[in-house]
């Protein structure tokens, strides 16, 4: 089918083509902003700015694996790519291989066909499985396929209504300066008319590449890797990506043990290096790209070398670059002050593993002292604070119910420190307790054992509060910590970090707690599936449903929505129902536990409870949204809900009616969350039914929705609150971080015997676990 359209297309007449030419030039003044060129990016996020971008696509990119024909269908993802980012405004060049491919595949083809014939005039078909291929010259293939290779690319971009153009280049027409200022000035022509110039080396006429043929500060053009950086500079391009067969560079052969992908490198880096082999095709090789992306950095054009051929990422590999996605290795000038994040999560997990090892007495100790410094160095704190608060106020993005997170007090400091001690207590007996001990033969001893996760990486918006509390739950529970905070927090989480890394210190952990402040992105951080166990956003529902979204091979702790109900049944007090649905819906509207959908029974409308219901939702301005069947019972409606499924956040609700408890329940389950549900009655057999059947992590009987709290459930403090049915749910504290793992204590001489008759010699013997075994020493 592609063949077909290919072909389609390539029928269109020189004319028209000309005239879509003409109608696409567009003055560059509608291009994106560049840069004054002479120096390169220095970060990922800035390559949004890139208006000229040379794309260099090696031989393993756009050949088969075969080596004989194009790989079509890669090849024409790549081409859209381009296209789009042409059509952005942006100027794109791609310099390519396969020629050499395409035409050893249309030569034996050729030869094929000729020998078929001689032999079927001479020898009769009996003969044609003896025929053999000759050793085809690079060169006559190149002089075969570069027509052929050109044909396609131009039918392919003619389906996005682009232009391209053909220009073969040898070594010595960068050598030479008119030919060079002849080069520069027709590129430059094709890109101000819109057309995508395709660049190859004509390599149907030139030499061999002579080794160490390099001129002072210039490189020679030995393959595409260094015509491609020549180009770029020569063009004063902006970014190159050079697409190959591997992810990008690695610190040792990929495939090795101990290799592992460079995010970013540096000039300085070179000698860290280990080389591997070349690619199955091509000429050159990691080392001839690493070469020529250093000498075009020098030259003030920002490289990335990524894989092109993966079928997962190669339809949106270069937009995803341009994007400033952590896609490849991006080479930059610019060295941070810091550690990587990949640096940070490795420090924070060798720490963490010497955390865990503490006694509970010293992991106390550590969340004791952080609780002394939050009091003692409040105004340190607060200083800082103001500064965020006063940026955030004069920017005046941040809506109120965000300041009001934003802010600290010394009263919530205070309260902070009350919440720390609390987790100080519960870390006595948190990691290394004992649940389950078993013998399983005479001498073989069974036991299932508490142990941290491993490194959790939690994301949170301007709620400074959240860094002490998280901090402390990741010391008492042993793990490892990363921490990505908001901008909009940057000078409170600064400090706070800072005192959480000098509680840490009195017992040599002090890496264990890291606060990613470089300019990664929360996508990027996701992909970290190799280094962090357990991700937790803390904030809005957009927040969680977009780490959910973005994390590749993590598991993610929380909820991304808190749409809570409130069941008032026909049997309710009513004293208790005001209190109740006041406190749910009015106590902190934005909070993911506040009443988003009150349901009331039937038999409730046109009684005085009813009206007392209305009367103090107006009384606190609750605007009122009918449910469908709400509605139908009132003349004169409030607004219609738009939605049943809604998670307002403010001083709004739905509400709804129904005729049983049971029709309660099923209306929860169909248009819940799973969060925190509610029923107020005083019929205990109702109300227990309604606990049993109901399916959330919270359900609660004639009490506030805002009691699902891990602060007022004792915990302490809490990382969020899960609606995941899997490990934690509900208010996740101390006992979510916690895994276990299961250690077996032998003599030696037992062995594993799954034989019928072995079977009988295992015991099974549930041992106290409140003591420890003979001759050991318990685990805590």
């Amino acid at each position: 089918m592609l063949l077909q359209r290919l072909a389609l297309c390539s029928r269109i007449p020189l004319d028209s083509q000309r005239h879509v030419c003409r109608l696409l030039i567009r003055p560059l003044t509608q291009a994106p902003q560049g840069r004054v060129h002479g120096s390169s990016f220095a970060h990922r996020g800035e390559l949004r700015q890139a208006k000229r971008i040379v794309v260099k696509l090696g031989s393993a990119v756009v050949t088969r694996g075969d080596e004989c024909g194009l790989a079509l269908g890669r090849l024409a993802s790549i081409v859209e790519q381009v296209a789009m980012l042409q059509n952005q405004g942006r100027e794109m060049m791609i310099v390519t291989s396969g020629a050499v491919a395409f035409g050893k595949q249309r030569l034996r083809h050729e030869i094929l066909l000729s020998q078929s014939v001689r032999q079927a005039l001479h020898s009769g078909h009996n003969q044609l499985k003896d025929m053999s291929l000759p050793v085809l010259e690079a060169r006559a293939c190149a002089a075969a396929g570069q027509s052929g290779l050109m044909a396609l690319y131009e039918a392919m971009f003619t389906q996005y209504s682009t232009c391209t153009a053909q220009i073969l280049v040898t070594n010595l027409d960068f050598h030479d300066d008119q030919k060079r200022q002849n080069l520069n000035s027709t590129l430059q022509e094709l890109l101000r008319m819109n057309i995508v110039p395709i660049i190859n080396t004509n390599d149907a006429v030139v030499p061999p590449p002579e080794p160490n043929s390099d001129l002072q500060g210039v490189i020679s053009i030995k393959d595409n890797d260094s015509l491609a950086a020549r180009l770029a500079v020569e063009m004063k391009a902006d970014l190159l990506i050079a697409l190959s067969d591997v992810e990008g560079l690695y610190n040792s052969p990929p495939g090795t043990d101990d290799a592992k992908l460079i995010d970013i490198f540096y000039p300085g880096d070179q000698q860290s290096i280990t080389y591997g082999t070349k690619s199955r095709v091509g000429i050159g090789g990691m080392e001839a790209k690493v070469k020529a992306a250093l000498w075009a950095l020098q030259g003030g054009t920002s490289v990335v070398i990524a894989n092109g051929t993966h079928p997962k990422v190669t339809g949106h590999v270069i937009t995803d670059i341009v994007e400033g996605k952590k896609v490849g290795t991006f080479f930059s000038e610019i060295k941070p002050a810091g550690p990587t994040v990949e640096q940070q999560t490795e420090m924070a997990r060798n720490s963490g593993r010497t955390l865990a090892s503490l006694h509970p007495d010293q992991r106390s100790e550590i969340i004791c002292h952080l609780a002394e410094l939050l009091t003692e160095r409040k105004e340190e704190i607060l200083a800082a604070n103001k500064m965020d608060m006063d940026l955030a106020v004069n920017a005046g993005h941040l809506p109120p119910a965000m300041l009001k997170r934003l802010s600290l007090s010394p009263a919530k400091l205070n309260s902070l420190a009350i919440g720390l001690r609390q987790i100080a207590v519960a870390a006595q007996d948190s990691v290394g307790r004992v649940l389950r001990r078993t013998r399983v033969a005479p001498s073989l001893e069974l036991e299932q054992i508490t142990v941290p996760i491993g490194v959790l990486l939690v994301i949170f918006e301007a709620r400074p509060d959240c860094l002490p509390q998280v901090s402390a739950l990741a010391i008492a529970s042993g793990n490892a910590l990363l921490l990505k905070g908001g901008k909009e927090a940057a000078n409170t989480n600064r400090v706070l970090h800072q005192l959480t890394q000098e509680a840490l210190s009195m017992h040599g952990v002090r890496e264990a707690v890291q606060l990613v402040s470089t300019r990664e992105e929360v996508e990027d951080l996701c992909r970290l599936d190799k280094v962090i166990d357990l991700i937790i956003p803390r904030g809005s529902s957009q927040l969680v449903k977009y780490i959910q979204r973005a994390a590749k091979g993590i598991p993610v702790l929380g909820h991304s929505e808190g749409i809570c109900h409130v069941y008032v049944d026909a049997d309710a007090s009513i004293d208790k129902v005001i209190k109740i649905v006041r406190d749910s819906k009015c106590d902190y509207p934005a909070a993911c536990n506040a009443m988003e959908t009150l349901l009331i029974h039937r038999d409730i409308l046109r009684t005085p409870l009813f009206d007392q219901i209305i009367d103090m939702l107006r009384t606190e301005r609750v605007k009122i949204h009918a449910g469908p069947r709400f509605a139908s019972y009132l003349t004169f409606s409030p607004s219609e809900a738009k939605s049943l499924r809604t998670e307002y956040g403010d001083l709004e609700c739905c509400m709804e009616v129904v005729d049983s408890m049971h029709e309660a329940v099923d209306h929860i389950h169909k248009y819940g969350s799973s969060h925190t549900d509610v029923i107020v009655t005083e019929n205990e057999d109702t109300a227990e039914q309604f606990l049993q059947q109901l399916d959330s992590a919270c359900v609660f009987w004639n009490a506030s929705s805002r009691f699902a709290d891990g602060y007022r459930f004792g915990l302490g403090a809490e990382v969020g609150i899960s609606t995941a049915r899997i490990h934690a749910r509900g208010p996740v504290g101390l006992e979510g971080l916690l895994t276990t793992k299961w250690v077996l204590r032998g003599d030696g001489h037992t062995v594993a015997d799954f034989s019928e008759h072995g079977t009988m010699k295992y015991l099974h013997e549930n041992l106290p676990i409140g003591q420890p075994l003979a001759g050991q020493r318990d685990s805590n």
